[in-house]
């Protein structure tokens, strides 16, 4: 998935790097060795963890959640939301200056392993566990799944008669598709729909990462095709069409905490797993329903109702 423009990218790259609290920045003592995508054990309680989000607002209210419940039981927590893109914040948990980050599997383990070709929800978590650096790992997988998907406007899906993304393929040469810049690179992007569907579009057209100018690109048919999350309420309220994607180009995307192995310990898990643990698509799509109401309310306040509905404290 998911989720700008380089000259940013790069300025916020520095930024943390020059504002590192967490993992390599402040080393734990007696921190066991850690083993290849497995962590470590027995971490001793981190003495702050540096929460992270990328640029949307699905990841920030997990990161939200994430922190809340862990700053509830005396943990020092610092946040630095809406960062970027994958591209952006992924160096900053590689060097210490974010520990802890909301994730989706699929998209996660492809940005680690290009050439990774697991689909199902177990096998991709299994392979991303073992693809991580020592120095990361991630917990308890939730059943809470937030996929990228090429939706369609529904008029354009009746004029086509399009249900699937190979469907699309009749008609490449005059729909312009628009996403996040990155999905022009990413392997379930641009390359994976000429790999998996031989579909290359008349033009990409670069836009934001399932945000309103996306929204607003299919409703006036600025595009015809468009890369959204599938937990987006904006596809149901617009009537869109979410294309079905027989060939499994968009792999497994559960929710799950990636976080610096060093500042794992036994207090951290338990409660991040608990989060999982209650976590469900359901969950995702009325997070960011909440979100999108008219009224705007903060991450901070839907992340503490949720807490409190859930019974995590």
């Amino acid at each position: 998935m998911k989720r700008v423009l380089a000259g940013v990218a790069t300025a916020m790259v520095a930024a943390l790097t020059m504002t590192a609290c967490g993992g390599n920045s402040d080393p734990l003592s007696n921190t066991p060795a850690q083993q290849p995508g497995g962590g470590s054990s027995n971490v001793a309680k981190p003495s702050k963890i540096v929460v992270g989000s990328a640029n949307f607002p699905e990841s920030a209210v997990l990161a939200e959640i994430y922190a809340a419940a862990l700053s509830a039981k005396g943990i020092t927590v610092e946040k630095k939301l809406n960062i970027g893109n994958r591209e952006t914040y992924y160096p900053g948990l590689q060097d210490g200056s974010i520990d802890l980050i909301p994730e989706y599997t699929g998209v996660l383990l492809q940005h680690i392993k290009k050439d990774a070709t697991q689909t199902a929800p177990d096998e991709v978590y299994s392979a991303l566990k073992a693809a991580l650096p020592a120095s990361l790992t991630v917990l308890d997988k939730s059943t809470a799944e937030d996929k990228d998907a090429i939706v369609v406007s529904k008029e354009t899906a009746a004029k086509w008669s399009l249900k699937s993304i190979a469907d699309l393929k009749a008609h490449a040469a005059e729909a312009i598709f628009g996403g996040p810049p990155e999905i022009q690179r990413r392997p379930d992007g641009l390359p994976g729909f000429k790999k998996n569907y031989d579909l290359e579009f008349k033009e990409f057209k670069s836009l934001d990462a399932g945000g309103p100018l996306t929204v607003n690109a299919l409703k006036t048919n600025v595009v015809q095709a468009a890369d959204l999350f599938t937990t987006d309420p904006s596809i149901t309220v617009n009537n869109f069409v979410v294309l079905d994607d027989p060939k499994n180009n968009f792999a497994a995307q559960n929710v799950v905490p990636l976080i610096n192995a060093g500042k794992a310990s036994s207090e951290v898990k338990d409660v991040l797993n608990a989060i999982a643990a209650k976590l469900d698509t359901k969950t995702l799509i009325d997070l960011n329903a909440k979100l999108s109401a008219p009224d705007k309310p903060d991450a901070s306040k839907v992340a503490a109702d949720w807490l409190a509905a859930a019974g995590i404290k």
